[in-house]
């Protein structure tokens, strides 16, 4: 990414409510022209024996994601279908992971979460909006999975 812009790292899963921070995101992202980061955290894989099994395993994990991302930007009007986020997909505990991203990045100008319209807010809400929430090195967007589009492009 252009360290020059202002990067907003989304974190998706298969919940509406990351699909709703990443269209969040890409539409905040074409307004001040800026980039979006889509970071899929995965579980580790047990052990393969075989390699090939695990590449295999691995590429359709990344196809999948791809897909989901091309098909949530697609349905954006305007300026905002046209941002192309870098894709990143990282193995291990979702808030640790997150964490070093963050330590690690100083283009990163907000993490954006997506949270459920009811229930629980899910872990990495409940993590980045917590005590820590005052240490972080930038802002967190938290992203209300229940927005329709006029008001997610009222609110970009």
């Amino acid at each position: 990414m252009n360290p020059l812009k202002r990067t907003y790292l989304v974190v998706i899963d298969d919940s509406a409510e990351a699909r709703v921070a990443l269209r969040f995101a890409a539409r905040r992202a074409a307004k001040t022209d800026g980039a979006v980061e889509v970071l899929a955290i995965v579980q580790p894989q047990e052990f393969v024996q075989w390699g090939g099994v695990q590449s295999a395993i691995e590429e359709e994990q990344q196809l999948r994601i791809e897909a989901k991302v091309a098909a949530a930007l697609g349905e954006l009007p305007g300026e905002a279908a046209v941002i192309t986020p870098e894709i990143l997909v990282r193995q291990g505990d979702p808030v640790a992971v997150v964490r070093e991203m963050l330590g690690d990045r100083s283009d990163i100008a907000a993490l954006v979460l997506g949270t459920a319209p009811a229930g629980d807010p899910g872990i990495l809400v409940a993590a980045f909006a917590g005590p820590d929430a005052g240490n972080l090195p930038c802002p967190v967007m938290i992203i209300p999975g229940g927005l329709s589009d006029a008001r997610l492009e009222a609110l970009s």
